[in-house]
């Protein structure tokens, strides 16, 4: 079996690539080393089954070009893995065009060299944030209306619809997979690299966007990627769509910024902001069912907590911070 990962040299395309290969799957990484970099896969980089192109995908002649590289030296594609976005929410929303291009235009562009090569299968990385905010109300996959609010939201749900009418059209089958807060390395950005990379500019105060009070759901890469691959395994709907998370009601941002000034800068102190959104279009708490993933046997080994405390570790190790 051959695939392309989209975004594959990025925080989730990195750790999908490694897995991917684990299992004896031919892939072939495209990226713009916009977010990624080409050494988050020095580890795959001999790899005989892996092929990395630099292309800019949301770039109608690059893509088409980068996927006739792909099917040159690999032969027949059998599936797309799409995680190519924009995955910082609030830089789109200062500037609407980066979620336009680098979320949407992506998966546009992509779907059409799906169509002209033939390539059956899409699996996209979609996100919560398609939901809008809902408050405390538990979302499952059929909750509607969406009303996302921010642009990175609008732009995953815009490309769910756009994969979805091109499983009409010509594609066997298309998988949205729906992202919680997804922490771990080689992460580029989110709470834990903020948190750390400011106490290590400013080691005695860390600042924070709120009042602390906003609270997510939080799963480690490492179960992302089980719940994709069983996902991917025995999903048999032409279209399908899958919440992703632990099963908790999640962390607070204050219990975060404890945790992380604990692992980091002890002695540190917090300074709260005013009210409980970080930014515009943040969404300050959600609740996930992941009932119809777990459906096909999937369910989480670690908790919002403990996912945490793993990934703070890690991320501090990868920023120089050695154990306590």
């Amino acid at each position: 079996m051959t695939v392309v990962v989209s975004g594959g040299a990025g925080f989730i395309g990195t750790n999908l690539v490694a897995r991917l290969l684990a299992d004896g799957v031919r892939v072939v990484a495209i990226d713009n080393f916009l977010r990624g970099a080409r050494s988050n896969l020095v580890d795959v980089l001999g790899h005989p089954a892996f092929d990395l192109i630099e292309a800019d995908l949301a770039d109608p002649v690059a893509c088409a070009d980068a996927f006739d590289a792909a099917a040159a030296n690999a032969g027949s594609i059998d599936a797309v893995w799409h995680l190519a976005a924009n995955s910082d929410i609030a830089a789109g929303t200062s500037d609407p065009r980066i979620d336009l291009r680098d979320s949407f235009l992506t998966t546009f562009e992509i779907l059409l060299q799906m169509r002209r090569l033939g390539i059956p299968r899409l699996l996209f990385a979609s996100s919560s944030a398609i939901y809008g905010d809902h408050g405390d109300a538990e979302l499952s996959e059929d909750v509607g209306p969406f009303f996302p609010v921010s642009n990175y939201g609008a732009m995953k749900l815009a490309s769910e619809a756009q994969a979805s009418a091109a499983a009409e059209a010509f594609l066997a089958q298309v998988i949205h997979f729906r992202f919680p807060n997804v922490i771990g390395v080689p992460a580029t950005h989110g709470v834990l690299v903020d948190f750390i990379t400011r106490l290590k500019a400013e080691p005695d105060v860390l600042r924070v966007l709120g009042d602390g009070t906003q609270r997510k759901p939080y799963l480690h890469v490492s179960e992302l990627l089980d719940a994709m691959l069983i996902g991917d395994a025995k999903a048999t709907a032409k279209v399908s769509a899958f919440n992703i998370g632990p099963v908790d009601d999640g962390a607070t941002v204050k219990w975060i910024a404890e945790q992380v000034v604990a692992r980091v800068s002890p002695g540190a102190r917090i300074e709260y902001g005013a009210g409980n959104k970080g930014w515009l279009g943040d969404v300050s708490r959600f609740s996930y069912s992941t009932a119809r993933i777990a459906g096909l046997g999937w369910s989480p080994r670690l908790g919002s907590h403990a996912a945490l405390t793993r990934a703070i570790d890690e991320i501090a190790r990868a920023e120089g911070f050695e154990g306590l």
